[in-house]
């Protein structure tokens, strides 16, 4: 064996030994390549990886070069090799045109440790996308399982009591899309994300769950400026960052106490999971932090829910009617089906169990098991010869999804052959553009068929003047919060906007019902506002069935 073989000999050992050691010297595998192409006479080395074949067409990869002297012009060899996962790996050697010409033995040496420079860097790439698939989703961000490990990690340094845990869970990130388009939405998406990553930086981690949903741990020290970016944050989107848009989340967070040693991953995800779904269905988000008491809660929230099937099919819900009197006449000229649930003949206030079911569609059926026994109800009435009044039933912005909503109301007030004067529908206003289309699309639906419509809770939203602007309601019921207290001044801000809406409504053509009526002096200010019709204690609570039919009878209240 001559010199050139023996340095050859020499060469391929030290480059099989330094590219299958772990962890391997990367000063040493460069100098090694750079003394092969030296002795070669090689002027460049590069290798390139492709995770697909369409990847490798598009470009979209990796390229490194270790070598270049810059008297590369022309090719010498290039190796293309396909991994069974059909990676894409390509080594190519480039060398000075006059030194083009080698001998055979040449190019099989340099053919020989080319490919074993292609397998090292074969092995260093899939092992990092390995990484990149089982700690990121397709779309760059860490998944669920990098925060399970470094829970894991952290737990056995002693490192989680402390820190603060939380799943964040984007307020209608859908209106987001809609407005700026998809691909801005993606951007804005990344770019909080960023934006959470820097701030938490190496005390703790961020990753997606999916869609618009994130859980990580922080420490207690950011908070502040972590709990900014749950409730305010500004993030920059188009092609240099020049538009923002504000971001805020229902979140849900828990304080680990410390010390803190996890035993299951539930230990910390269970109580998060709860909290976030209390901030979800609070009025306006914001940020809950758990306790112990929540966990009772849920147990609550799913004995609710798992009664609730055998409760609609035993008829445990009753209607309970609330007249609607005229003030002036004391006449009463209408009613509001309200829901009871009697279970083991014991009443299950509608706090307890009214705002469980709004956590899903099972109020959907409820508002329309109601809407049917208060068709039955009035059938019955109109057959036995009474004077009927119109009956409001309440309706959840939930079924504002549900694009066959009005002919489903429409089969069933007219299953039971009710006259459509004598249905009132009453909706409460929305939060999102999508859901205020599809109310006004019902609404109006609904008056085509000669069904009265009402806006409920009047002057507790935000929106409620849009509300009245952009829809032709029947009846606006004004919220008992909204009507001035009796000690106020005349001039006062609450007499004069009380009178003013009151007013508007009015020259609108709408009907103006006050709830929650309790005293004299309340009924003294809606006569001085011309408001004559009222519905609360003062005049009755929520009647049973059969009390109600003796009040409908009565008719008027005495005074």
């Amino acid at each position: 064996m001559g010199y050139e073989n023996e340095k050859y000999v020499s060469f391929l050992n030290r480059l099989i030994r330094i590219t299958h050691e772990e962890p391997y010297d990367k000063e040493e595998y460069v100098n090694l390549i750079h003394e092969i192409c030296i002795d070669y006479n090689l002027a460049k080395g590069e290798t390139e990886f492709y995770q697909t074949p369409m990847m490798e067409q598009r470009g979209i990869g990796e390229k490194f070069c270790d070598f270049d002297n810059g008297k590369a012009d022309s090719v010498l060899l290039r190796i293309r090799l396909v991994s069974e996962s059909k990676a894409i790996l390509i080594a190519t050697v480039y060398t000075e045109e006059a030194l083009k010409e080698r001998s055979d033995e040449e190019m099989t040496e340099i053919d020989t440790m080319l490919r074993v420079i292609l397998g090292f860097v074969a092995r260093r790439r899939l092992l990092r996308m390995t990484e990149i698939f089982g700690f990121s989703d397709l779309e760059g961000f860490s998944n669920f399982r990098a925060f399970v490990r470094y829970v894991d990690i952290a737990n056995a340094e002693n490192r989680l009591g402390g820190k603060i845990a939380f799943f964040i869970d984007l307020h209608n990130f859908t209106m987001v899309n809609q407005e700026i388009g998809r691909s801005n939405g993606d951007t804005v998406l990344h770019n909080y994300y960023e934006m959470l990553k820097k701030a938490i930086g190496d005390t703790g981690i961020v990753v997606r769950l999916g869609g618009d949903k994130f859980v990580g741990l922080f420490d207690r020290s950011i908070k502040r400026a972590i709990y900014d970016l749950f409730t305010k944050a500004s993030v920059p989107y188009g092609e240099m960052g020049e538009s923002k848009i504000h971001i805020s989340a229902a979140a849900g967070v828990y304080m680990i106490p410390n010390p803190f040693m996890l035993k299951t991953n539930g230990d910390i995800m269970d109580k998060i999971v709860i909290a976030v779904d209390m901030a979800k269905h609070q009025a306006n988000g914001g940020i809950v932090v758990y306790d112990d008491k929540m966990k009772y809660e849920k147990a609550h929230v799913k004995k609710v829910q798992s009664k609730f099937r055998d409760a609609i099919e035993n008829e445990e819900f009753l209607v309970y009617y609330q007249p609607k009197v005229n003030i002036d006449t004391r006449e009463i000229v209408g009613a509001e089906a309200l829901c009871r649930w009697i279970r083991d003949d014991v009443v299950v206030p509608p706090i307890e169990f009214i705002p469980i079911l709004e956590m899903n569609t099972d109020i959907c059926k409820l508002d329309f098991y109601m809407l049917e026994h208060v068709c039955k109800d009035i059938r019955r009435w109109l057959d036995e010869g009474r004077d009927v009044v119109r009956v409001s039933v309440n309706f959840s912005r939930k079924h504002l999804v549900d694009v066959d909503l009005l002919d489903k109301i429409i089969a069933a007030v007219d299953k039971y052959n009710v006259p459509h004067e004598y249905i009132e529908i009453e909706l409460t206003e929305t939060t999102t553009d999508v859901m205020f289309r599809d109310l006004k699309r019902v609404v109006n639906g609904l008056q085509e068929q000669g069904i009265s419509t009402a806006v409920d809770d009047f002057g507790i939203g935000y929106s409620s003047l849009n509300l009245i602007r952009e829809i032709s309601w029947n009846v606006m019921k004004v919220d008992k919060e909204f009507v001035p207290k009796a000690v106020e001044d005349e001039n006062s801000i609450s007499n004069i906007m009380f009178r003013h809406v009151i007013a508007l409504a009015q020259d609108m053509g709408m009907e103006i019902v006050i709830e929650g009526v309790e005293s004299v002096d309340q009924l003294d200010i809606l006569r001085k506002s011309k408001c004559s019709i009222a519905q609360g204690y003062f005049f009755d609570r929520p009647l049973p069935l059969k009390d109600f039919e003796d009040r409908l009878d009565r008719k008027v209240y005495p005074e």
